[in-house]
């Protein structure tokens, strides 16, 4: 039984059957038919065709071609499909010197990525295209297993590329293993890595031609792409600025890994309470559990022996205690006067 193929793009392709293959042995042998009711796989596939001068005789073909004539219109269609596909990039060629100049005089120089789908490919595109630098803020404590394991592999690739890697993150991260032991492994490979007491928010920037912010709704659902070059310098300085004031953390063992930086966390965590932020809204913005900003709050509160985060927030100004440079000493300074 002869049978048809369809497939995507191509006209259907007659399957030759067994009858048929025994037929075109037979009209070989015999050197043509005449009369005879052939399968239809034979003629549909050009094995077998008719004499111009004698209708009702078959003679056989050889299969190549055969196959040559099949195959005549699918090598014209490719053809024109090659000759659309190049008039195709000629024409966008010419409409993508306009989009450039357009991005260049900010008329799409901001893009709002929506989904995180949409946001990961970008950023893999532009983070794989990156050539010269790589600036990233990371806010919020400590990265998840997961992401670190997705991440390194990709940031070793970069520095094996020659491209110079700054990150930025809060000093939370300085007690967090796996985050520690991804920082080491890169800073290995030549990367920089620096922590901050501040609160800051995500930023990723490649080679200052093109940057990533959080987008006005969801954070993890919508992203800024942004390609203006003033817009790039601006956040570029910001990120500087930060980074001057950032503390290194460079390549060391396990055992003399640096200190999670206490004072700085609780002065940061006071200096957000003073101003009026809850419990759970410190915790978001500097990426530690609620837990700890009650701790630091109560050992404060301990040592200058306030009865309300009022009282508190009135004694840490009386005292100075934000702008002092070693915030244990005067903690302990205090709590001996007190007693």
């Amino acid at each position: 039984m002869c049978t048809k193929h369809d497939q995507v793009g191509v006209a259907r392709l007659p399957e030759l059957c067994e009858d048929g293959l025994e037929r075109y042995r037979d009209v070989l042998a015999a050197g043509g038919v005449t009369g005879d009711r052939v399968p239809d796989c034979l003629l549909d596939l050009g094995l077998l065709r008719f004499l111009p001068d004698n209708p009702g005789s078959l003679t056989p073909i050889p299969p190549d071609l055969a196959a040559a004539s099949l195959s005549r219109p699918i090598k014209q269609a490719i053809t024109e499909y090659q000759d659309t596909l190049t008039a195709i990039r000629a024409t966008m060629a010419r409409a993508e010197v306009v989009y450039a100049e357009a991005q260049q005089d900010g008329g799409t120089s901001i893009e709002v990525l929506s989904s995180e789908s949409v946001i990961a490919a970008a950023l893999e595109e532009a983070v794989q295209s990156c050539r010269e630098e790589l600036l990233t803020a990371q806010p919020n404590g400590g990265r998840s297993p997961e992401l670190l394991a997705e991440a390194l592999p990709r940031d070793l690739a970069l520095a094996a590329r020659g491209v110079k890697q700054r990150t930025l993150y809060q000093h939370t991260v300085r007690a967090h293993g796996p985050t520690l032991s991804y920082i080491e492994r890169v800073v290995s490979a030549g990367a920089e890595v620096r922590t901050l007491d501040e609160v800051f928010d995500r930023l990723i920037v490649c080679d200052s031609r093109t940057a990533f912010i959080p987008g006005p709704r969801d954070r993890r659902q919508s992203a800024l792409l942004i390609r203006h070059p003033s817009v790039i310098e601006y956040l570029v300085k910001g990120f500087e600025q930060a980074w001057s004031r950032a503390a290194a953390v460079g390549e060391v063992p396990s055992r003399l890994r640096p200190p999670p930086l206490t004072d700085e966390t609780r002065r940061a965590v006071l200096r957000l309470m003073v101003e009026g932020y809850t419990d759970e809204a410190i915790a978001g913005r500097l990426g530690i559990s609620r837990r700890t900003v009650g701790t630091h709050v109560q050992k404060t509160s301990e040592v200058l022996g306030s009865r309300s985060r009022a009282q508190l927030a009135y004694l840490i100004a009386q005292t100075d205690l934000l702008d002092c440079s070693d915030l244990s000493a005067v903690e302990e300074a205090s709590a001996k006067t007190a007693t």
